[in-house]
């Protein structure tokens, strides 16, 4: 993983829904930043020290925008944070990979980093992803999620019934049908694909890792296999395409 897009939440009611706003990437020992499409459209504002929307900003150092979104290692925490992630404390990984996984998430905006999908050795559409929604749900659902298992099978639904946003994907437990969280919403347009393409013996999700000591946005890591359908192209709609010319807009592995 070398590539990362950037998702952002708009503020308003009537703008719901996550879209990508931007990509980084590094090459070598550059790390590259640039705005999509989707930072076109209403609502959205230019990142600080990154204004122009039609510039490729480079930098040795990953730009503050990323790097205030890892944690230190001298918090107490950090351990705790790689862990909850899959990371091997004594074999820290690339920020860039850590990011991937932890998604960026802060609690005082509203932008998350995301890596695209590339197909693994087998040709098949691998993917982690954290729960979201979690923090919606009723004590008795918080409470299922505290006994979920690793390796334990759930389930994808399309929500078709959703009044805020008729593209969500929830997922839920294969025993009791329940409703435990969403998959990320920048992921659902993929996911829906792969839903109606796939054989559903294919497309298979459980859980990775449940961290009872985390926060909710990291509480369930989830991980999914699915095929990867002839002519599949993830993260391929118009909101993901780079606004400065000559920048290729397919994903870098």
């Amino acid at each position: 993983m070398n590539s990362l897009f950037v998702a952002w939440r708009p503020p308003m009611p009537d703008q719901t829904g996550w879209r990508p706003v931007g990509r980084l990437e590094r090459d070598g020992e550059l790390y590259r930043f640039c705005y999509t499409q989707g930072a076109k459209k209403p609502g959205f504002r230019a990142f600080a020290q990154m204004e122009q929307l039609d510039q490729v900003y480079e930098s040795e150092e990953l730009f503050p925008l990323f790097a205030n979104r890892l944690l230190s290692e001298s918090r107490p925490e950090y351990e705790a944070y790689m862990r909850w992630s899959g990371f091997d404390i004594d074999n820290p990984p690339d920020p860039i990979l850590v990011l991937g996984v932890t998604e960026g998430i802060r609690q005082t905006d509203a932008v998350e980093v995301f890596p695209c999908p590339v197909p693994d050795v087998e040709r098949c559409y691998f993917n982690k992803f954290f729960l979201h929604g979690i923090r919606w749900l009723p004590d008795a659902v918080l409470e299922r999620i505290e006994k979920l298992e690793v390796d334990e099978p759930i389930k994808l639904m399309l929500d078709l019934q959703n009044k805020v946003d008729p593209q969500a994907v929830a997922v839920r437990t294969e025993a009791e049908q329940m409703q435990i969280g969403y998959v990320p919403r920048y992921l659902a347009y993929d996911v829906w694909h792969l839903v109606q393409r796939c054989d559903i013996d294919f497309i298979e999700l459980y859980v990775a890792r449940v961290n009872k000591d985390a926060p909710l946005q990291n509480r369930v890591l989830c991980r999914m296999h699915a095929c990867w359908p002839d002519g599949f192209q993830p993260c391929s709609s118009e909101d993901f395409a780079p606004i400065p010319a000559g920048v290729p807009s397919r994903c870098v592995g």
